[in-house]
């Protein structure tokens, strides 16, 4: 550097450029010193700078998520009928979906085994709980995704061949996807219960519930959950863990119906009692509909927007839409949150279900803002729930235009998630869930919040590096 240079640097007005904590930036600016603050942090743990960087230099990388981003906010989703699993699936007896990445009967947990064990009892392929668990642990049913079948289960999300599904379409893609009913809450098969009034329930949804909605639908024709959601969340649900408005706006749309395709009128009354007295019926709606967002997302080389997360109650899976069907994983953390009566922490299972669907789709758990009751379920304050709906924005591509947030000057929820964002960030999706007991048989323990394991990340984003092209 030339004497003239270093006088000419000498003479000038301070000035910098400061990273990280912002005490050093506020102390340079109390001394009348111009700051730049740059937002940067050391990348999340496990993370190789040499993968990530590789990731975000790929020159595919920007046009593949806008492209991501485009086919998510552009897609559609219609409820156009329900059929029973035998049918959608081909499934036949012994075979049964689950929620999560692959699992074996080795490494199930107490819910999905109690699940698998009242599915067995529901097909009459075992007579009690110890012939069904014999006949699973000898490998006498195939196990599947839910996700492999382009469809997604709550909890344990075991289907099983006679279980109704609900049926939804893509009208802009052409994509299908499917999820069964809700049950309700407390001892249900999807929280591990297999009791008899399990089985009874089951029965009668199978036998009643199913065929009559069936009915009302066709009656009805298509029903649009996309235009659902967004209603819903300008009346307080997030779409997870509060539905109250969605299952009264889809009883409010097939009641007419069913109350004039020929039912017996004693089911008509019984299918709105059921629906009417379960607020988490419509969750069974919005899963699929964000199943088919993020559907239309999958398969775009170079992109680092994940496509999908989902637990299994051992498993914590997520894929993106650079790296095709491939699952990243890690062990399931267990939720933090309220507990129903006496539970505790130390019965609760760690997550399960692949309704993170929905905080993969920007709702959920990422909408907290918009339905702040949800901590008296899940645990926080209002100031939390307001919070955390913020920070989801800085680890994710966009904002939808049509779900939105009334709280936040009805700014768009955070879509978009992008692992490479989450990578330099360390900041980790939320989201909201219910918790099933760690036994199984025992069901609902409560509701709390909860984050992905770091290593589906790590994970996902070597693999990313991997297919990255080199300028």
């Amino acid at each position: 550097m030339s004497q003239s240079t270093l006088n000419n640097l000498l003479e000038a007005p301070a000035a910098a450029v400061t990273s990280g904590a912002g005490l050093f930036a506020t102390s340079l600016r109390d001394q009348g010193v111009e700051v730049r603050e740059v937002d940067w942090r050391p990348p999340m743990d496990g993370i190789d700078p040499a993968d990530l960087a590789a990731v975000m230099a790929d020159p595919r990388r920007e046009d593949a998520n806008k492209l991501a981003i485009e086919r998510i906010q552009s897609a559609g989703a219609e409820l156009v009928g329900l059929r029973p699993a035998s049918e959608v699936f081909g499934l036949e007896k012994g075979q049964f979906l689950h929620a999560g990445p692959p699992l074996e009967w080795e490494r199930a947990s107490g819910p999905m085994k109690g699940a698998l064990i009242g599915a067995m009892i529901f097909e009459g392929l075992a007579s009690s709980p110890e012939e069904a668990e014999a006949a699973l642990a000898a490998g006498r049913a195939t196990l599947e995704p839910c996700h492999h079948r382009d469809a997604v289960g709550p909890m344990a999300g075991v289907v099983s061949p006679s279980m109704w599904m609900f049926e939804l379409r893509d009208p802009v893609h052409g994509n299908t996807s499917y999820c069964s009913l809700n049950e309700g809450l407390g001892k249900v098969l999807r929280y591990g219960a297999y009791n008899q009034e399990v089985q009874d329930r089951l029965g009668w949804m199978a036998r009643v519930l199913g065929p009559a909605l069936a009915k009302a639908v066709a009656q009805h024709g298509p029903i649009d959950t996309l235009a659902m959601v967004a209603q819903m969340l300008q009346m307080g649900d997030e779409g997870h863990n509060r539905n109250r408005s969605g299952t009264l706006m889809f009883l409010r749309d097939v009641l007419p119906d069913l109350a004039n395709c020929g039912l017996d009128p004693a089911d008509v009354a019984e299918v709105a009692r059921f629906i009417g007295a379960n607020d988490h019926f419509a969750l069974n709606l919005v899963m699929p509909t964000c199943k088919l967002a993020m559907m239309a997302a999958k398969n775009i080389p170079g992109s680092s927007v994940v496509v999908t997360m989902a637990r299994n109650g051992t498993d914590f899976g997520i894929q993106t839409a650079g790296t095709g069907d491939e699952w990243f994983t890690g062990p399931a953390n267990k939720p933090e949150g309220l507990f129903l009566g006496s539970y505790g922490p130390d019965d609760a299972n760690p997550d399960i279900g692949d309704s993170a669907i929905t905080e993969t789709a920007g709702i959920g758990g990422f909408a907290m803002a918009a339905a702040p009751a949800i901590v008296k379920l899940v645990g926080g304050d209002v100031p939390f729930a307001l919070t955390a709906s913020r920070t989801m924005y800085e680890i994710t591509q966009s904002e939808h235009p049509m779900w939105q947030l009334p709280i936040l000057e009805f700014r768009g929820v955070p879509n978009g998630i992008d692992a490479t964002l989450v990578a330099r960030t360390g900041i980790l999706p939320q989201i909201n869930t219910g918790m099933a007991g760690a036994v199984a048989g025992t069901g609902q323990v409560g509701a709390g919040l909860v984050t992905p394991p770091a290593e589906c990340f790590t994970q996902a984003i070597k693999a990313l590096a991997a297919r990255a092209v080199r300028a």
